[in-house]
Formats: C-alpha cells, structure tokens, sequence
C-alpha cells in the first residue's frame, strides 16, 4: 500500500536523499547539505508544496514538488509542477503517475486556473505520463530564460 502525503520539516532525512537522487539525475553535482537547506528553506517558509510516496514501510518513494505562480492574463492562481522523481527501485509501479493525480487534485483544490510543467526533449517516458494524464504540450508560446547569477560548484 501507498500512501501519498503533504511532506513538512519532519521529513527532511527522508526527503533530503531523494531530492539529491533528483538532482545527480538531472547532472548536478550531489550535496545533501545544499538539498536539505533548499528543502527547509522553502518548507519553513512556505514557498513551495511537496508531497512525498510513501511505501509500506514508509520510505520514500519519490516527490512532487509545487511551486505557486500567477497569470496575469487570467488573474488567477497556477502551479509549477517543477520536480518530479521516482526512486530507480520504485519505478514502473504507478508512483509518478499517484503523485501527478495528488498534485492535480491538491490544485484543484487551492483553486489554481491549472498545473503547468516542463521536461526535457530526451524523456519520452515523463512526456508519455503527462500525455496520458491530458496534460497538453503547449504549441503557442516558446518558453525562454535568462541566467542572471552563475552557479559554481566544486
């Protein structure tokens, strides 16, 4: 059995690891001190929601985590799906696709307009998750940034 739950500070040395594994997944070098301030910063503060896969013995499975923005177009309230990850072991078991219908639900629920999300040309396996959920690839607006401050590791 599964359990899908909001994540608070009481779950950073479960969670700390995880979003490490997230991390190195996505070619960052692995810090835990760096994860755990990350994670506690924006959990204390608020600024963010995470919810956890729990397995039976209640280790953690994977994490979503929400970021809140806003549209001004529509004045209303929309969420960043920025962080999805599945532990290697617990993949192919429906765990992403748990913690997709929690996030869509947890939006509905704070009455967000929608969840938006992006993800690399290359995975096709999260592009087919979202497809099967009715998350639809935007083909009206070209996404950009701009890197404002250097990140240096080491």
């Amino acid at each position: 059995m599964r359990l899908i739950r909001y994540a608070n500070l009481d779950d950073l040395d479960a969670l700390v690891p995880v979003f490490d594994a997230y991390r190195v997944f996505y070619q960052m070098p692995s810090d835990l001190a760096l994860a755990r301030q990350f994670l506690g910063e924006r959990l204390a503060l608020g600024e963010s929601v995470i919810l956890l896969a729990e397995g039976d013995a209640g280790a953690v499975q994977g994490f979503i985590q929400l970021y809140p923005l806003f549209s001004s177009s529509l004045c209303q309230r929309i969420l960043l799906l920025n962080d999805l990850y599945v532990l290697e072991a617990a993949r192919g078991q429906g765990v992403a696709r748990q913690l997709m219908q929690k996030a869509a639900a947890h939006a509905k629920a704070v009455g967000a307009a929608r969840l938006e999300l992006s993800t690399a040309h290359s995975n096709i396996r999260a592009q087919a998750l979202y497809e099967s959920l009715a998350y639809q690839l935007d083909r009206e607006f070209r996404n950009y940034s701009l890197a404002v401050c250097a990140v240096e590791y080491g």
